[in-house]
């Protein structure tokens, strides 16, 4: 019996949008099949022209649009945690997911998404009004959704918290995932994050299951045929170096020993 379940996408060490839904679907263990595309096949695959697309079997239908494609996934897997559990979390928990999904244009458009790549040296860019509000929302809203869960589960006497944005692992987290790698690949500056946000980080670069989808997109690297050549050095006029990160690259956070 073959899975419900079909996602057509790029290569998810550049797509952010697809990385979204191919971790949902990895984390929580859910029997998909899928189709890795490049930038020259979407058209032919994607009534929108567009990804990710999500084909179903049994309701025969296509979903197009990240956020769209995990709704359902929520909806049709009610026995997965994909949003938690509370119903105060699960509305913060979707409203800063929406947040992701519509705004940050200047780190969406500036830092393009690379997850093996490394910029060593100072990036004009990340010093933009731009970049620095947009950084310091983020560090704002990783911290807020901590604080306020802690004091939630504390509230309904709920003492499991796993460590992620709102306890469990969701797909807040996985939104947020790719802008982790934003982080690292552009040495985005972390000076105002709070110990919170930094443990965050932690707990998602420690997790096995985001490990096992780690060394996943270091796979594809090993393909010459997945490299796009637009998201390759593309701070070269600045005065930095870039390289690769290794695959046992393990976070540290700013000021630890």
């Amino acid at each position: 019996m073959s899975p419900d379940y079909h996602l057509i996408g790029t290569y998810t060490r550049y797509s952010s949008w697809t990385a979204r839904v191919e971790t949902v679907l990895e984390y929580f263990e859910i029997p998909y099949t899928s189709k890795i595309l490049t930038f020259d096949e979407i058209k032919a695959h994607s009534p929108s022209g567009l990804v990710p697309v999500l084909h179903s079997a049994p309701l025969s239908i296509t979903i197009i649009d990240s956020l769209s494609i995990l709704e359902f996934l929520a909806e049709q897997n009610p026995h997965l945690p994909l949003w938690p559990r509370d119903p105060a979390l699960r509305a913060l928990a979707r409203s800063s997911t929406a947040e992701m999904h519509s705004g940050f244009p200047t780190l969406r458009n500036t830092f393009h998404t690379n997850f093996i790549a490394r910029y060593e040296g100072p990036i004009a860019a990340s010093r933009s009004e731009g970049a620095k509000r947009e950084i310091k929302r983020l560090l704002r809203i990783w911290d807020d959704a901590r604080r306020v869960t802690v004091e939630r589960l504390g509230l309904v006497g709920e003492s499991e918290d796993e460590g992620f944005l709102f306890g469990g692992f969701s797909i807040a987290d996985a939104f947020y995932w790719p802008v982790l790698w934003r982080f690292r690949t552009y040495n985005l500056p972390l000076d105002d994050a709070s110990p919170a946000v930094l443990k965050w980080m932690e707990t998602m670069w420690n997790d096995p299951k985001l490990q096992k989808l780690v060394h996943w997109y270091y796979r594809q690297a090993e393909n010459p045929e997945t490299r796009i050549e637009k998201y390759e050095n593309i701070f070269a006029s600045e005065a930095m170096q870039a390289s690769t990160f290794p695959e046992d690259w393990v976070f540290t956070a700013p000021g630890a020993a």
